[in-house]
């Protein structure tokens, strides 16, 4: 790996990735999580509490030491900014868990354009992506935590703002891609529901209740909530007249 001279790009969304100038780099497991923990907390953090985190079996001698040999295992430099007691991720490195955290505070401030942009699409495919999926280490937990509660409250948010300007297609993926997140969440279905009904998509919206009703009685025995049925309660006597 070169020491300068090309994109570094790392993913932590569905999975770890490093990219040097769009070419795949390798990284030994304890490097990976040691690039991970870095990028996952945004800002310099200590030695000591960097070796208590990744290597939570050893003493804080031993902790130290395992750290340092992953330093040194490093294909490069720029990888890690380093000081006699803080580490932290190299300049200049894109990491896609920071660029949508970033995005998504913009959308939940109500500070972003919603208007045409190619970048719409992907950033609510990102949104849906899990941080770090097959990792089991508790410093990725908290990291996951926020990043599930984030992207649904931006991925509804963005639902309603897309909905408002006239952009339902996209309005939907984002809606739909806060189902896929947590499929008992009530005011995820209910942004589907809206969507549906603005587009005039009668149908859509009674299969898309239909769907949560049934999911909510199997899976926890419960009823939509009174809001929720009384949304769509002028739908059901509808079908119920038709009948």
């Amino acid at each position: 790996m070169p020491n300068g001279g090309g994109v570094v790009q790392l993913s932590v969304i569905d999975g770890f990735e490093l990219r040097v100038a769009g070419t795949a780099v390798e990284l030994a497991p304890a490097c990976q999580r040691l690039v991970a923990f870095l990028a996952l907390w945004e800002r310099p953090v200590t030695r000591s509490f960097i070796g208590g985190s990744l290597w939570t079996g050893s003493d804080e001698e031993h902790a130290g030491a395992s750290l340092r040999s992953t330093l040194w295992r490093l294909p490069s430099r720029v990888l890690v900014r380093a000081t006699p007691t803080h580490l932290a991720l190299g300049d200049g490195i894109s990491v896609d868990y920071r660029d949508v955290v970033l995005w998504s505070t913009t959308v939940l401030a109500g500070t972003l354009d919603v208007g045409p942009s190619p970048w719409t699409v992907p950033r609510i495919a990102a949104l849906t992506g899990e941080v770090l999926p097959d990792w089991y280490d508790d410093w990725v937990l908290p990291a996951r935590e926020r990043y599930r509660q984030l992207r649904l409250h931006a991925l509804e948010s963005l639902c309603e703002r897309l909905a408002d300007s006239g952009r339902f297609g996209e309005a939907l993926l984002a809606g739909l891609g806060a189902v896929v997140v947590e499929p008992l969440r009530e005011s995820a279905h209910r942004r589907v529901i809206d969507v549906h009904l603005r587009e005039g998509n009668v149908v859509e919206a009674l299969r898309q209740y239909r769907a949560y009703e049934r999911m909510l009685r199997e899976e926890l025995s419960l009823e939509p909530s009174p809001d929720l049925r009384a949304r769509v309660a002028p739908l059901l006597r509808g079908t119920a007249r038709l009948a």
